[in-house]
């Protein structure tokens, strides 16, 4: 039997992906029209964006929380959260966490180590590329990073905020987002962590001046091999673990 996969989901585009990635791709692995259990459990994301707000990661921590909670009622074997953002508060809460996450920043980063690139460029909202939630896992694989100029940064969590969250895709933000992955492509970065969940709707392989490393589809691929014992899965960051991360 496979594992049941609990989504702790944070904006609607994002999680809707991870979970249509989860249900398209699974065939491969189980057959025609197969999949895991899946539960999703999701807070307003108006909850999630005021305490961000106030850098109130503790009570970003306690919604995820309540999410993992309902969803080990429900009999999920493991979680995963769409969302790189929130996961700054990962680390507050695994200790209390009735269940075992994967962390999708350490999935990327495993990712790029794989495919041997050497210095990635970071994109996703502010509070995400200003955090240490990819640089710590990067670094841990002696990876290079190189987040967005301060500008680029504001006007990039605005199309996320402002467009991408609500499905908004336009010319316009695609040839943004195309500017500032040439700028980091010619400062040395040989691939682009697209680190808002929502982004590969906007961005991908064919249109990007640099490889994506897309983190929704990897997280759920990942959940995917993990779900259903594949000889080589992501291990999960079990709370009992977390301390010693």
């Amino acid at each position: 039997m496979a594992k049941h996969i609990g989504i702790v989901a944070c904006s609607a585009e994002g999680a809707a992906l991870c979970y249509r990635t989860l249900c398209s791709e699974a065939a491969a692995l189980m057959g025609a029209h197969a999949h895991p259990e899946i539960s999703l459990h999701s807070h307003s994301l108006a909850e999630y964006v005021e305490r961000i707000d106030r850098d109130d990661w503790q009570g970003v921590g306690d919604i995820m929380l309540s999410s993992a909670a309902k969803l080990a009622k429900c009999g999920a074997d493991f979680l995963i959260c769409p969302d790189n953002t929130i996961h700054q508060a990962l680390p507050l809460i695994e200790s209390r966490s009735p269940l075992p996450w994967l962390h999708i920043a350490e999935i990327v980063t495993q990712e790029a180590a794989a495919r041997g690139f050497r210095k990635v460029a970071l994109t996703g909202t502010r509070w995400l590329v200003e955090s240490s939630v990819y640089p710590d896992k990067l670094a841990a694989a002696s990876l290079e990073f190189l987040r967005p100029e301060s500008d680029e940064c504001e006007s990039i969590n605005r199309i996320i905020m402002d467009e991408l969250v609500s499905g908004i895709l336009t010319p316009e933000s695609v040839a943004y987002f195309q500017q500032v992955i040439e700028r980091m492509k010619a400062e040395g970065c040989d691939a682009v962590v697209l680190g808002c969940t929502e982004i590969p709707l906007l961005m991908n392989d064919e249109n990007s001046p640099l490889p994506t490393l897309d983190s929704t589809r990897l997280l759920a691929r990942a959940a995917l091999r993990f779900a259903v014992k594949d000889p080589n899965p992501v291990p999960p960051l079990h709370p009992l673990q977390s301390r010693s991360r």
